[in-house]
């Protein structure tokens, strides 16, 4: 369309957005609604013409992920009306409604859990038997099923109809959108600037978003960035027109049938359409590059690969067996290693933004394209993004650990996503130095930013392997025992894989105190509990700082977080004097906790451990085994203890040394599990209540925080404090029953209205009580006050606690015994 004006390139945009799928056209469309106007978004073909195209269009409510299910309960009601009423452009909606099947009692399990997380999203859900599955889908063959997710307010639309709304609706609103314009080249300019060059010319911007789909991560190696995701292949079969379909006057619910079939089943309009996503061999493909010629691309139908789940999905829907396949649709679409979206910054770089790796754009794309462009415009997203930042891969993450992991994600799409499901394929990566010494001792291992760290050890006769349940199992009383050591006696774990970084120079002290809202430690060896915040004044990173001498702080949080804090740092960095270093795979750190933990670090060293001599939250260099490390007196057991930080190549040693003086206390190995069960005790928040989504007001943490100094942040801080709070985080003690104590995101009731969910659940094994904590309506947390959790469907009566349920008055950590 060489007369088309819209063709024609400008030489600057305040965003320029590389892709013209659902991705890049929901990014487009929401920036514009969220006030920004000089947009351009570049598409090499048509729109749609990727990935998103051979898309099956499908979008359910039922899912585990309160982050997720918010984004999905925005699009179902975009889709259903809001987006053609607003553009005039056919999103041909189809509300039919879905059911996940469940044929075990795990599965059930799951739609219980799935069910609670509903709830608390406010979702139309609900679990039905086989009698309410046949009245609605009276074809499908039911054998062994014990019940359904059912999601009446599902459907499916058309792909390119909604994507061509979205781009219709952000032209309504300013944006310039390029069809034909293959963009060749994205590089930083001196200035911050990004330039991007294409066959027509070249535009500068301030901010460049990758929304490249199939070609994202090799868009991503022009600027330097490595981008995980791998292209897998997914099959999708329409059959002939079927004959009892031409009689019905509505249209059968979706089947989502994860066990027989690994996939779904629907009407395509009069005939069936059958997603199979099969369980082994999967296929990866355009391994080095992603063909620029292609264009509604697709793979010729590999048959041989899907025959078991394609025979399966004929049995279940017998009515099909007679019928031929009319369409065989095998396209490409992208798989990040865990199987979420890239959505957010990308490692390393400013305004460098990622919109890509969606194995789901129609049921996930719009909403989660609505938080970045929050993200983007505002400095924070309203949901937690912690499962799609870009950031939480980082340089392991290489082609040939990204083909392994995207393999593994393929055959995972339909499984049971259990509590803790360990993804095993492509380790260890980054083992501790006390990895072998401690596998051989029984230690089950997580991994975390590709570190190994112990989650339990297994001991009387319980095998040394992940024991998946929605309900209690054996890892329960093993996570039990580890617990009673640390209370009783002493329990010694290792921490190496927690995030490590010295900031350190004639300026380190005026740069961080700018940033962070408590006091720095000002002696030498002083710990202080802090935060950092973005613009927002959301909170980005919880922050453990460590002054280790007059210019040099240690700065350590939550391995997921490295390449965040060390964002953060560079990009607040306004000239200062300083430096900023990585720790985190040279040093290597342990924890002991416990009653006893004194006696043991004073059998290894000569240094006086008293009050007098080393008090609560301080650090002193200390010999252990001859080796010259970092002791912290601090505790997130709430037990007295210390972690020991130091180089890599003294913790085996350092380790050895404390265990040998321990044994004579009964000193035992713990993990992660136990850690959670004990913070949950001390009710220290973590993770999970520490979001992008919150202020500090709302984490209920302003006794971290000093206002009398400024800090980033601060006037968002202030005005949280001065406005009614949307909600608080509340600590609950929740009722238990014996067999399951909850996963998060579960609902929160006051009588019988909902007012919040779940953000972390454990059972406190000291207390004998399931310990939560819940983002609810300020009504609702105030202590006291009575209310319920909804677990595994059920409700359980919970009550606001005004204390920690363990040692409220935190003695035990400052004790001098």
């Amino acid at each position: 369309m060489p007369n088309d004006p819209s063709s024609n390139l400008p030489s600057t945009a305040r965003v320029v957005i590389v892709g013209g799928g659902i991705m890049g056209c929901g990014l487009a469309y929401h920036l514009a609604h969220e006030g920004w106007r000089d947009i351009l978004l570049l598409e090499k073909a048509e729109l749609t013409s990727g990935s998103t195209w051979h898309a099956a269009g499908q979008i359910t409510h039922s899912t585990s992920s309160f982050g997720l299910g918010r984004c999905v309960d925005y699009n179902i009601g975009l889709y259903a009306g809001k987006l053609e009423q607003e553009t005039g452009q056919s999103v041909t909606w189809h509300g039919c409604g879905s059911f996940r099947l469940a044929y075990s009692d795990d599965e059930m399990d799951w739609l219980r859990h799935t069910l609670s997380v509903g709830r608390a999203l406010g979702f139309n859900i609900e679990l039905v038997g086989p009698a309410r599955i046949r009245e609605l889908h009276p074809f499908y063959n039911l054998d062994g099923v014990q019940g359904a997710l059912h999601t009446p307010d599902d459907g499916h639309a058309d792909p390119s109809g909604i994507t061509q709304a979205l781009a219709s609706g952000a032209r309504q609103q300013g944006a310039k959108i390029i069809r034909r314009c293959r963009t060749t080249d994205i590089r930083q300019l001196p200035g911050g600037e990004w330039l991007v060059s294409t066959e027509k010319g070249e535009v500068t911007c301030e901010h460049v978003v990758n929304a490249g789909g199939t070609y994202a991560r090799q868009m991503g190696e022009w600027s330097g960035l490595q981008l995980p995701m791998t292209s897998m292949t997914h099959h999708y079969f329409v059959t002939d027109t079927v004959p009892q379909f031409l009689e019905l006057e509505t249209e059968l619910p979706v089947i989502r049938d994860d066990k027989l079939v690994s996939g779904y089943i629907r009407m395509e309009q009069k005939s069936g359409l059958i997603g199979i996503y099969e369980k082994e061999n999967p296929n990866a493909v355009w391994l080095d590059e992603c063909p620029w010629e292609a264009e509604n691309e697709l793979f010729e139908a590999d048959y041989d690969r899907v025959m078991p789940w394609l025979e399966n999905a004929l049995n279940r829907m017998p009515i099909f067996t007679e019928l031929g396949i009319k369409r065989e649709v095998h396209g490409a679409i992208s798989h990040p290693p865990d199987g979420n979206p890239l959505i957010g910054p990308a490692p390393g770089v400013k305004n460098y933004w990622c919109c890509c790796g969606t194995q789901i754009g129609i049921g996930w794309g719009p909403g989660l394209t609505r938080e970045l462009a929050r993200w983007m415009v505002h400095g924070a997203a309203d949901i937690s993004m912690r499962e799609f930042d870009p950031r939480r891969f980082g340089g392991y993450a290489d082609k040939d650990w990204q083909v392994i992991k995207a393999k593994e994600d393929y055959c995972l799409r339909h499984e049971i996503p259990f509590p803790h499901f360990n993804r095993l394929a492509g380790r260890p990566v980054k083992p501790s130095p006390l990895y072998q010494r401690l596998k051989e001792k029984g230690a089950v291992y997580e991994e975390v930013y590709s570190h190994e760290r112990p989650r339990w050890f297994a001991r009387d006769g319980v095998a040394q392997q992940d024991h998946y349940s929605f309900r209690r199992n054996a890892v329960h009383d093993m996570v039990a025992a580890e617990v009673k050591a640390v209370r009783e006696a002493v329990g010694i774990m290792d921490i190496s894989a927690f995030t490590k970084v010295e900031v350190s120079g004639p300026e380190a002290e005026v740069f961080l105190d700018r940033l962070v809202p408590n006091r720095l430690p000002k002696k030498l060896g002083g710990i202080a509990l802090t935060h950092l915040l973005n613009r927002r004044g959301r909170i980005e990173v919880e922050l453990t700082v460590v002054r280790l001498a007059g210019d040099r702080f240690y700065l350590v949080c939550a391995a997921f977080f490295e390449q965040r804090l060390l964002d953060h740092l560079a990009q607040q960095r306004d000239g200062e004097a300083l430096r900023i270093t990585k720790l985190s795979d040279d040093w290597a750190a342990i924890t002991i906790q416990g009653p006893q933990s004194r006696k043991v670090l004073a059998a290894t060293t000569q240094a006086p451990l008293d009050n007098a001599n080393f008090r609560w939250l301080s650090a002193q260099q200390i010999e252990i085994a001859g080796r010259e490390i970092w002791a912290f007196r601090m505790s997130y057991t709430g037990e007295l203890g210390w972690e020991i930080h130091g180089p890599r190549e003294d913790m085996l040693a350092v380790y050895d040394a404390l265990w040998a003086a321990g044994e004579a206390h009964g000193i035992a190995d713990y993990g992660s599990f136990a850690m959670n069960a004990m913070r949950m005790e001390k009710g220290f928040k973590g993770a999970g209540e520490l979001t992008n989504e919150v202020t500090l007001p709302e984490a209920d943490v302003m006794r971290f925080v000093n206002l009398d100094k400024d800090f980033l942040g601060k006037a968002e801080t202030e005005k949280s404090l001065e406005k009614p709070l949307p909600w608080i985080c509340a600590y609950l003690a929740v009722e238990a029953d014996g067999e399951s104590d909850g996963h998060g995101g579960e609902a929160v009731l006051m009588g019988a209205a909902v007012v919040g969910t779940t953000s972390s659940v454990a059972y406190g094994h000291t207390v004998g009580s399931v310990l939560a904590f819940a983002y609810v309506k300020p009504e609702g947390a105030v202590a006291g006050t009575e209310l319920e959790v909804v677990i595994m469907g059920a409700p359980r009566k919970a009550r606001v606690l005004s204390a920690a349920a363990y040692d409220p008055e935190n003695l035990l950590p400052r004790s001098d015994v």
